[in-house]
């Protein structure tokens, strides 16, 4: 939904990140610029991407982007932010492999599912190659992500079948690793058989203790 706001408007201060958001046409007019940019990525790239373009498809005025956004940075650090905000859980299949395939296959539908949605997080981690502060929130979000996604082994080593002092954190970040490493720097295809392969020899490797603290 679009939320259109007059240049003299003036909206209540973004919360924090991490804390609780306003709702009403404050979280409306947010959800129309994140939408905004997304597709502007998709479309323009970073490099192409204007405050223009997003008070023209958002329907917020320039003037109040730039009061409340800042510029740019803001507004793709805040796109950012409110991914972070998304209420997703990692997946429980009933084991640690089907959980880190299922894992696995979630990050490689993300990024390459087609649309906006799916264009829209590689052009964010493009522009944190340019943005000091995209690259602030992409480590942020990122880093969120995982520590969500550490469940999945903690319910692992309760059903012992990895060591107890499995490094949650290193095993989930090498699940999707090669993910990563294909798309954005050998610039391979990404698809499910990947993703399965990729879960499959993290798993085996935690299993023999190669992600043990």
């Amino acid at each position: 939904m679009n939320a259109n706001l007059a240049p003299g408007d003036t909206p209540p201060p973004l919360a924090a990140p991490g804390s609780k958001r306003p709702g009403g046409r404050t979280a409306r007019t947010r959800a129309a610029v994140r939408e905004a940019v997304l597709t502007g990525l998709s479309e323009q790239g970073y490099q192409g991407l204007t405050v223009e373009y997003v008070a023209e498809h958002s329907g917020v005025h320039k003037t109040t982007l730039y009061r409340r956004w800042g510029g740019l940075e803001g507004l793709v650090a805040d796109a950012l932010d409110l991914a972070g905000e998304e209420g997703w859980s990692p997946p429980d299949t009933g084991t640690l492999e089907g959980d880190l395939r299922a894992l696995a296959r979630e990050t490689a539908q993300a990024l390459t599912g087609g649309g906006a949605e799916s264009a829209g997080p590689t052009a964010l981690i493009a522009a944190a190659f340019t943005s000091a502060r995209a690259a602030d929130a992409l480590r942020a979000f990122y880093t969120e992500r995982f520590e969500r996604g550490e469940a999945v082994v903690r319910r692992g080593v309760e059903r012992g079948e990895v060591p107890a002092d499995t490094d949650a954190g290193a095993l989930v970040r090498a699940v999707t690793a090669p993910l990563f490493l294909r798309l954005f720097i050998t610039r391979e295809p990404v698809d499910n058989r990947l993703a399965d392969q990729s879960a499959s020899a993290a798993f085996a490797a935690a299993r023999a203790g190669a992600y043990t603290n």
